[in-house]
């Protein structure tokens, strides 16, 4: 009995100290902070380490028990209500295991297209479409945040990363980035927005240091993250695992408090790039809040250095507030009742529709497309056979399928000539018996292409060919300068199949199954058409075969330059090319230029504005994109609208687009602007502002109106650490493409100058 009544005792004792313990609720963070021992404070702010891996793969975050292959999640304080939150890859869609333990459900998601694919449609409204549907799968799978997007500037072609990244201009990164931002967080689920900052290659990428001038870093590369943030609220900001002039992105203090909150106003949370170098001091003083995935190594590391005095008790606290403004706004916090059945099918479809204005048309000689009178065709490359839908990595995304060429254009009503589909499919065969399995994050490596020996027949019974070409990237690894050009067996293969066709009259058309960038220069004069899709997701074969047929009409524009050669580019002597084999995880070395440092020495001369201040050739300039019709630019109008004070003028840009051609189609304007001569060098021209017509029938015109900040003309003044819009006359050039300007004006603009911290 004295046992009873004590356990009774003990029972009403707990029960009333739990009554007493605050639980979290959106309106008592501070009294809950203050409820917080230590030692949870602490456990807020790193990651839930895995103990094992799962059999499915490299388990890096302690999810099984909740979304078996996320990347990671916080840890549960249940004496306080504080949940777990769930953090998964990636850029191209939600990255979760497919099988689960003792589930006979198959947890596919949908594979959407990769960002340079985004980003080649300028258009907002169009990311934003496609990103709601992949939030849609992060809310439905139980998932809190999206480890997306990817924002860094392609700086070079051979980044690995690229294809996960949006441009080589800010401008149109930011604005992507934010599209993107707004569509997943639509769903009332979160976003990484990554890699903060200046994670520009891959070679090293846990400690190479990027050495860059402030102007440098303030107009090119964080840019488009200050455009993101202010346009779209991330709830989470990914610092990058690299250093940036000397220390890691984690425990810069300028750059995540002085610049990202402080100047941009973000109101969310840091988190760390997942396994990097971390000392988790450095990072709570900097402002960096959530270290993935952590240890609790990391957790006694900030527990003694607050006891020690090396970390004071409020940047400790200001942290851990921002965690649980960030946890009251999750799903597994408002209890959402996750079913794990998104509609696939209708993502599908948004995927197949989406690529169209995505993919860049860069030859179309004589209407060879769309497809007019085709009824068999001649396919060739192995791409046509095993599409590439996204890269590798944590960009890849686990789908349930991918469409070749192959299914594509047969449910569209092509006839393929079965010679060659027989080649290629015993080709591919015995190529994978000789492949060896790869890890999840590992380049897949693409087969070498060959002739068949159906070729000359192929030629005249077909009416078209068509040939796909493709390059694979990921994380990891930068790609090799040969990956650029075309190899020995990719010429031959293009070269020989034309030979054939052309011979007896027909037409080639080449795809580009890529990432990023390639040359073009050497070759694109041997097909009669050039189509660009990149890769453009799991409906990929539809997509092409709906563009091939004229069931929908390509009308992206290019995110970068497309140069004669690599070595074109400014940032060639100073990258990694052909680095050794060390991937992303390098030595102990610390003095190898381009691998453990990198020199920015091209500083704002990245893409376009170098090619232009050199006057270079280029082999398809920034922005360039052809359509199955065509279109005229008139009625230019500048208005300025000035404000009360210089930093709230604003510049609205209208212009009359017509549809002057015979088919239906969507058109970019791009606005670009040359500054007058001030106290810093110049670009020629830099982008501004951008906007798409709606689909115009033929004849059909529409007034796109672009708005521009005057203060979005500045230059950065790193004498005056201040952003400088010089007084004097403006040039505002409108085109298609970068060097392909229709129309333009000029208008006067009052000076202004906007005061920021001096860092970096």
């Amino acid at each position: 009995m004295k046992k009873m009544i004590t356990t009774l005792a003990l029972a009403a004792f707990s029960a009333a100290a739990l009554a007493q313990t605050p639980q979290l609720r959106a309106d008592n963070i501070d009294e809950v902070l203050s409820a917080m021992t230590l030692r949870e404070k602490a456990m807020l702010l790193v990651g839930e380490l895995a103990a094992n891996q799962n059999a499915q793969g490299t388990q890096i975050g302690n999810t099984e028990r909740y979304i078996p292959g996320a990347a990671g999640n916080t840890y549960a304080i249940p004496r306080l209500g504080i949940p777990p939150t769930v953090m998964a890859d990636g850029p191209a869609g939600l990255r979760i295991y497919t099988k689960r333990n003792y589930d006979s459900h198959t947890y596919n998601c949908t594979g959407f297209p990769i960002g340079t694919c985004l980003a080649s449609t300028w258009d907002v409204d169009k990311v934003k479409e496609v990103t709601t549907a992949m939030g849609n799968e992060v809310l439905e799978y139980g998932v809190d945040v999206l480890l997306a997007p990817g924002n860094n500037i392609h700086r070079n072609p051979l980044c690995g990363r690229n294809f996960e990244y949006f441009s080589e201009d800010p401008v149109l990164s930011g604005n992507i980035a934010a599209a993107y931002i707004n569509g997943v967080q639509s769903n009332g689920v979160g976003t990484s927005l990554k890699h903060y900052a200046f994670n520009n290659q891959e070679t090293r990428r846990l400690g190479a240091d990027a050495r860059v001038s402030q102007r440098a870093a303030r107009e090119i590369y964080l840019k488009p993250f200050e455009i993101a943030v202010k346009k779209a609220q991330p709830w989470t900001v990914m610092s990058s695992y690299n250093k940036v002039n000397g220390e890691y992105t984690n425990s810069r203090r300028d750059l995540l408090t002085d610049i990202l909150r402080d100047e941009w106003g973000f109101q969310g949370i840091v988190v760390t790039d997942w396994g990097g170098f971390f000392d988790a001091t450095k990072c709570i003083s900097a402002g960096n809040d959530l270290v993935q995935p952590g240890s609790p190594d990391f957790i006694n590391q900030i527990v003694e250095a607050v006891e020690s005095g090396k970390l004071s008790q409020a940047d400790v606290d200001t942290c851990v507030r921002r965690m649980l403004e960030y946890v009251v706004k999750t799903p597994r916090f408002r209890q959402y009742k996750f079913a794990s059945r998104p509609d696939l099918k209708a993502h599908a479809q948004v995927v197949r529709e989406a690529a169209a204005d995505g993919t860049v048309l860069l030859k179309n000689e004589g209407g060879t497309l769309p497809f007019k009178g085709v009824k068999n065709v001649g396919l060739f490359g192995c791409g046509s056979y095993r599409p590439i839908a996204g890269g590798t990595g944590s960009g890849d995304v686990n789908k349930a399928y991918i469409v070749s060429l192959v299914e594509g254009l047969r449910c569209a009503g092509f006839h393929l000539d079965d010679n060659v589909v027989s080649e290629y499919t015993e080709y591919l065969k015995q190529y994978d018996e000789k492949m060896w399995k790869l890890e999840w994050w590992q380049r897949n490596p693409v087969a070498p292409e060959f002739i068949p020996k159906a070729l000359a027949e192929s030629a005249k019974q077909n009416d078209v060919a068509v040939i796909t070409l493709q390059r694979q990237s990921g994380e990891g690894r930068d790609r090799l300068a040969a990956d650029f050009d075309l190899d020995a067996d990719d010429r031959a293969l293009v070269a020989q199949v034309a030979e054939a066709f052309h011979k007896v009259g027909k037409k080639v058309v080449v795809v580009l199954n890529v990432g990023g960038a390639i040359e073009t220069a050497s070759w694109k004069d041997i097909p009669d058409a050039i189509l660009l899709p990149w890769q453009c997701g799991q409906e990929i074969g539809h997509s092409i075969a709906d563009m091939l047929a004229g069931k929908s009409a390509p009308s992206g524009h290019l995110p970068m330059t497309f140069p004669v050669k690599l070595t074109d580019h400014a940032s060639t002597a100073n990258f990694p090319l052909d680095s050794p084999d060390i991937g992303g995880w390098g030595d102990n070395h610390t003095d190898r230029k381009n691998i453990d440092y990198t020199e920015y020495e091209e500083g704002i001369y990245v893409g376009y504005r170098w090619f232009d201040k050199e006057a270079l050739e280029v082999s398809y300039p920034f922005g360039y994109g052809l359509t199955y019709t065509t279109f005229a630019f008139d009625g230019l109008k500048l208005e300025l609208q000035e404000g009360d004070k210089p930093a709230e003028d604003v510049v609205e840009v209208k212009i009359n687009v017509k549809n002057t051609g015979a088919a239906a189609g969507k058109q970019v304007a791009q606005v670009y602007v040359s500054a007058p001569k001030g106290s810093v060098d110049k670009p020629v021209q830099e982008l501004k502002g951008f906007a798409k017509t709606r689909l115009l029938q033929p004849g059909e015109s529409q007034t796109l109106a672009i708005r521009i900040p005057a203060k979005d003309l500045a230059s950065f003044h790193v004498k005056k650490s201040a952003w400088v819009t010089d007084a004097g006359t403006y040039t505002f050039r409108v085109g298609d493409n970068s060097r392909n300007i229709l129309c333009e004006s000029k208008l006067k603009i009052r000076k202004q100058q906007e005061k920021v911290s001096n860092s970096l």
